[in-house]
């Protein structure tokens, strides 16, 4: 049996009719830059996530560089962010010219360690004479940027007073968790709505995904979405009159008529998702894998929270993972490996002097976890294929 990491020609195949004919309307209007299907996205996406704004832009990472543009963040400047993600979160604080600065993560969710994120700013910044948060190299720390990876909110209220409690700014990076829940405050709110501003992204694999690169801001301030907007043409207001240099980062028309026609479906897909990670769960306790491989953390499982995960990906931790990694291949089972290697150690990052052992338990997630096979309409079937295989593994 062949398994796909992914597959979304069902998805493609039941909604093929409303897609043509969105698509068609489109054309139809010769409206293709900022029309009437992003402006009705925007609405569609604030209403979702009950946040006040959404700018639409050509993708998550353009979301990420414009909202540290808008905030000024550049020279001179530290983010506080993780090792552990997709290249963007951290090469978007560099390409303002400001410095990433990373601390380790949770082993058992691999979002950003909370209390690793207390214990640098207690151990290793310093207050200067204006009351700012200093880096020991003297730059100004200005913000926090947490990755919700995999579909699981990081520890947004821990998170949440730190920020407060140093004056810091709180970026999300929502990318991969759109639609998932965490109680803060005794409210429940979604990921990317937590802090002064939130990215979420539509590349094609994602929960809600495009048939091409999108992506899109939410925030509650009104001044900052009034800065976003500019900014994402290329800081023209008005028309042909730029004071500040912006980019060229708007979401195309046809991207936002299809994610119209798929967004209703949404949380469909992600409670899909999260009875297929129930299953796999159940499985791999019946084949008694549990003590060979470490599954997906659900912390929030008990808070009442509908899409406490929305299981963007589904990832063990096991060890000997290369190895079990090619038997699954040998057995047309895809998997994928989110990521083999921590920022910190990414060449390109070399100037920052960090190097291997300094964030330990990001370098042992990249040594360990491996993504198995998860999408909204993956049969049982191909999912005791992949955990029958795993035993097999094993023995």
């Amino acid at each position: 049996m062949r398994v796909p990491l992914l597959d979304l020609s069902q998805q493609y195949r039941t909604l093929a009719e409303p897609i043509h004919e969105a698509i068609d309307a489109v054309l139809a209007s010769q409206r293709f830059i900022l029309g009437p299907k992003v402006n009705a996205f925007e609405k569609a996406i604030s209403d979702y996530c009950n946040a006040p704004h959404a700018i639409g832009v050509s993708s998550g990472t353009d979301a990420l560089l414009a909202i540290l543009m808008a905030l000024g963040i550049g020279r001179g400047d530290a983010v506080v962010t993780t090792p552990f993600a997709f290249f963007a979160t951290a090469a978007c604080i560099t390409r303002v010219g400001a410095k990433p600065l990373f601390v380790d993560i949770n082993p058992s969710t691999y979002n950003i360690s909370a209390s690793a994120l207390q214990e640098h700013l207690e151990k290793n910044c310093r207050t200067d004479s204006k009351g700012e948060l200093m880096t020991p190299g003297g730059e100004k720390i200005r913000a926090i940027l947490p990755a919700h990876l995999f579909g699981l909110c990081c520890e947004m209220d821990a998170i949440q007073e730190i920020s407060e409690r140093y004056h810091l700014d709180v970026i999300e990076d929502a990318a991969q968790a759109i639609g998932a829940e965490y109680q803060l405050g005794g409210k429940i709110a979604k990921a990317g709505t937590m802090g002064k501003a939130g990215v979420l992204s539509f590349y094609p694999s994602k929960n809600l995904g495009a048939a091409g690169d999108a992506g899109m801001i939410i925030c509650s301030d009104d001044e900052l979405a009034r800065k976003l907007r500019i900014l994402r043409e290329h800081g023209m207001e008005p028309r042909y009159y730029h004071h500040v240099i912006g980019g060229n980062f708007r979401l195309d028309e046809m991207q936002a008529a299809i994610l119209l026609v798929k967004l209703p479906h949404l949380d469909h897909w992600s409670a899909a998702r999260r009875a297929a990670a129930d299953f796999y769960g159940a499985e791999f306790v019946r084949s008694g894998l549990t003590e060979k491989i470490a599954l997906p953390a659900e912390p929030y499982r008990d808070r009442r929270l509908t899409n406490h995960h929305i299981y963007h990906q589904y990832v063990i931790r096991a060890p000997r993972r290369d190895a079990l990694r090619q038997h699954l291949t040998e057995r047309e089972i895809e998997t994928a490996i989110y990521y083999p290697l921590g920022l910190h150690q990414q060449k390109c990052f070399a100037h920052l002097g960090y190097g291997k052992g300094n964030f330990s338990e990001a370098e042992r997630a990249a040594r360990e976890t491996l993504a198995l096979p998860i999408y909204p309409e993956i049969s049982r079937e191909a999912q005791r294929y992949v955990v029958s295989s795993i035993a097999e593994f094993f023995k």
